[in-house]
């Protein structure tokens, strides 16, 4: 079954990771630098401190992270180092991260940084909306169902052919 690793750390959609991870029986790892108020916990949800530094949460949710899990991020270097271990990233507004478009996605940020850098442009997001909401459960789920049917489609492992020599 697909995991669910979430980047804590201001995450607005974190009830949703929870309701569509509970739909589907999956295990969901919040991941912060702080304590996180989350209610009720369903036992699927595995809550993540890690210590204060830069990037210490991205690394604890690429070390553990695998093909075919789910990240919920709005770090775009993070995004990109999910997919380059073959797992699917969606930024809380719903939009999905693929390798098609975060090469362009990760050339923005570092030409958002040099013109903030140099006093040139202070960027700001929008309001984080209902239709982000919404458009963030729709894909949370499509991200989901695909997951369950690769992991589904893919063959059993198996085990190594037995040979002249190994037969018992």
């Amino acid at each position: 079954m697909p995991e669910i690793y979430v980047d804590g750390d201001a995450c607005p959609v974190k009830e949703e990771v929870l309701r569509v991870a509970t739909r589907h029986g999956l295990v969901v790892h919040m991941v912060s630098h702080q304590w996180m108020r989350l209610g009720n916990t369903p036992p699927r949800v595995r809550v993540v401190r890690v210590s204060k530094g830069t990037d210490s949460a991205d690394d604890w949710i690429v070390e553990h992270i695998q093909a075919g899990d789910i990240a919920v991020t709005a770090d775009i270097l993070l995004a990109n180092r999910c997919l380059e271990v073959g797992a699917r990233a969606i930024h809380p507004n719903g939009k999905p991260f693929d390798v098609e478009s975060i090469g362009m996605a990760v050339a923005m940020r570092e030409l958002m940084a040099n013109l903030r850098d140099i006093g040139q442009m202070v960027g700001q997001t929008g309001a984080f909306t209902k239709q982000d909401r919404s458009r963030f459960l729709g894909t949370l789920e499509n991200a989901v169902q695909a997951s369950l049917r690769e992991k589904q489609s893919r063959p059993p492992t198996q085990s190594a052919p037995v040979g002249p020599a190994d037969a018992v």
